[in-house]
């Protein structure tokens, strides 16, 4: 059960069931949902040579390139595939949907496909954001989606949403779920019976897929856990510079280069982060030491040129040395970084009270060390 394959394993299937020279056409939604398993080379290498948002009007016309529609089932978007159909682009078009679709999405596709470019339309079930291979979100953000209604109930729209990804991902692993929830959260069990019908209403797509306990947990049923600071690597870059569907933005840090401003953080393309990405804080430092070690011995081995071979080893290596010395300044700014506002907001002490507030019944000591404190 690993999310990031999952997902990975639609993203190649749309560039690779297509052959020939094409376009991929992304909405909102699925160009983070895609951006996060893929990278633009790999994308290259499969004949994709131009990859656009569909609600993008201002694109060329190019007939001589086949056209690779991937999005969510919204009427957004399929709003946006109408006015494309309207007047196409391009010269034949394969439309995936990255959740279930109503009937009725794909009648009103075939009302509007007047030109008869549509040579394809099929589901595929990638509508989560893969973050790691334990670990997802769908994509709810305060601002766009409130996750509460009245009160402490759902807001409808993120209850929907919820469920869409969630019935995705159990389609993308090929799970059918036994549903568990807590009693106590009216929300856990709203949630439980609404992905419950859908499951038996697609019956004929869960049906075929081996048994998984879904248990669905309410944070408000454990509010500590998330006031206490996490010290391993991927927690704290979350926590203190803050990561977004795979990048962190540095443009903030005063005097930082220009390529420095925005990072990537991929397990599947950087090897130190999907080592180091769960070590605590103090380990991190000695690893990062060994990677800058290790980069400084290759670069000392490249300055010894002395013969043609020698030329041509570093030639050959090049490509690899260039990757290493990018990877190796962005972990050393990213862990500097950390370092900085961990020794300028004293968390290493606030870390202390915290788990001696959350652990410990000497109230009268940490009350005083709290005072202190602030």
């Amino acid at each position: 059960m690993d999310a990031i394959k999952a997902v990975q394993y639609y993203a190649n299937r749309l560039v690779t069931d297509v052959t020939g020279m094409k376009v991929l056409l992304l909405d909102r939604e699925t160009t983070p949902i895609v951006s996060i398993v893929s990278t633009q080379s790999y994308l290259l290498s499969k004949e994709t040579y131009l990859v656009d948002k569909v609600e993008n009007t201002h694109r060329d016309v190019m007939r001589h390139l086949k056209c690779i529609c991937f999005v969510r089932p919204t009427d957004g978007s399929l709003q946006a595939l109408v006015d494309e159909l309207r007047a196409p682009k391009y010269g034949d078009y394969y439309i995936y949907f990255s959740n279930i679709l109503k009937k009725s999405m794909i009648e009103t596709l075939a009302e509007n496909d007047e030109s008869e470019v549509v040579r394809e339309v099929q589901e595929v079930y990638a509508d989560f954001y893969a973050v790691t291979p334990c670990l997802f979100h769908i994509g709810l953000e305060p601002s766009t989606h409130p996750l509460f209604g009245e009160g402490h109930s759902w807001n409808q729209g993120a209850l929907m949403r919820t469920v869409q990804g969630l019935s995705a991902m159990l389609l993308a692993l090929r799970k059918r779920p036994a549903i568990r929830y807590e009693r106590n959260s009216t929300m856990a069990q709203q949630l439980g019976t609404e992905l419950s019908y859908l499951v038996k209403h697609e019956n004929s797509l869960f049906s075929k897929q081996g048994e998984v306990q879904l248990l669905i947990l309410d944070r408000k049923n454990d509010p500590v856990t998330p006031l206490l600071t996490q010290w391993t690597y991927h927690a704290l870059l979350h926590e203190l510079l803050g990561v977004k569907n795979g990048r962190v933005d540095l443009s903030q840090i005063e005097g930082i280069r220009a390529e420095l401003q925005e990072v990537t953080l991929s397990q599947d393309q950087d090897a130190f982060f999907k080592q180091s990405q769960y070590l605590n804080f103090g380990d991190l430092g000695a690893s990062i030491k060994e990677y800058v070690e290790t980069y400084q011995g290759k670069t000392q081995s490249h300055h010894q040129i002395e013969s043609i071979s020698d030329m041509k080893r570093f030639v050959e290596a090049y490509p690899e040395f260039r990757k290493l010395s990018g990877n190796v300044t962005k972990h050393v700014t990213l862990v500097g970084e950390l370092s900085r506002i961990v020794g300028e907001r004293q968390l290493l002490a606030v870390s202390e009270l915290e788990q001696s507030l959350a652990c410990n019944e000497h109230h009268n000591t940490d009350l005083k060390a709290l005072r202190a404190m602030i």
